[in-house]
């Protein structure tokens, strides 16, 4: 009777070293989150000089470094990367820390992902790039930066037919703005007779919606193009 109640205590005590063990390690992750969060630079350098795991992600498969893109915070984003964080993690929905601080226009953060690493074959949830949506949303300074960096695939077809330029003329209004991102990108060498899923080009689709502005880019582009 002795041993087997000698038995069951060790068996206990075990059960709660793991269960203690367990807890503690998720407390760890959650608090290097948080700290994240919560812009605790010294913490989480502190952490992570001991030994945790920058890769860290929330239940959202979000990235310590793609939780600093969110907040476009710069110093930690370097600490973390200078800690070998991973610019090209995905998580959930396939937002990266490079692509979405090329969607955001954080064009300081996504110069710092180009010099470590960043991929250009790792695409968001509609197989886009982040050039494609900067292009959408004129964020003049990442279109620059993206389009003038060298080997970077400035013509990619997302998977609603759209490359950075179509993108541009669809989702854009027209304005100074937009026809600054086509300039850009016709600059840079893209591809202007890229149809979309249609058969229709950028120019076409500039005409039709009165863009003349970008209209006038792509003409004389193409005229370019012919002599």
């Amino acid at each position: 009777m002795y041993r087997l109640l000698l038995i069951c205590s060790v068996f206990f005590l075990n059960s709660c070293q793991a269960k203690t063990n367990h807890t503690d390690m998720n407390a760890s992750s959650v608090d290097l989150i948080k700290a994240v969060e919560k812009n605790q630079l010294s913490v989480v350098a502190a952490e992570l000089k001991k030994g945790a795991n920058v890769n860290t992600s929330d239940k959202r498969q979000r990235s310590l470094l793609l939780i600093a893109a969110h907040d476009n915070n710069l110093e930690m984003a370097k600490l973390l990367v200078a800690h070998g964080a991973d610019v090209n993690r995905q998580d959930q929905i396939k937002d990266s820390p490079f692509l979405y601080a090329g969607a955001s226009g954080f064009t300081e953060l996504v110069k710092l992902f180009l010099e470590n690493g960043a991929r250009f074959d790792v695409f968001n949830r509609y197989y886009g790039s982040a050039l494609i949506p900067a292009c959408e949303r004129g964020h003049i300074e990442v279109v620059k930066l993206l389009a003038r960096t060298k080997g970077y695939p400035i013509d990619h077809v997302n998977r609603l037919g759209w490359t950075a330029l179509m993108e541009a003329v669809l989702l854009g209004n027209g304005t100074e703005k937009y026809v600054t991102v086509v300039q850009t990108l016709v600059d840079a060498g893209c591809n202007i007779s890229i149809p979309d899923n249609d058969g229709i080009t950028a120019l076409q689709h500039a005409r039709s919606r009165g863009y003349t502005g970008i209209a006038s880019v792509l003409e004389q582009a193409a005229r370019a193009k012919q002599s």
